[in-house]
């Protein structure tokens, strides 16, 4: 929902999220390769599951990177206001009139 306090200018952090989840899929790809050697396999599983993680990270990453900017309305769009849902008789508990009892 825009709010309008957001900066003009502000951007995606995909290029930084890119380069951090490239570094940690490094890292864990090692130290899983490094664990399996050394015969340690259940932290060499932990770190090859933190591996996978950060290569599906990267691939959502790549994908919302080649689609491209998206449109961000300016200081010319007011805010929206926010939905607001009408209010409830039974105090929004959601309990419907066949479940009162009627003497």
């Amino acid at each position: 929902m825009r709010t309008g306090s957001e900066p003009v200018t502000a951007r995606s952090a995909l290029r930084m999220r890119f380069w951090l989840s490239l570094w940690g899929l490094l890292w864990c790809g090692g130290a899983a390769a490094v664990l399996a050697l050394l015969s340690a396999p259940v932290l060499a599983g932990i770190c090859a599951a933190l591996a996978l993680i950060a290569l599906v990270d990267l691939g959502v990453i790549v994908h919302r990177m080649r689609q491209g900017p998206h449109f961000q309305p300016g200081r010319d769009v007011p805010p929206y206001e926010p939905v607001r849902e009408p209010r409830r008789r039974d105090g929004g508990r959601g309990y419907g009139r066949h479940l009162r009892h009627h003497p």
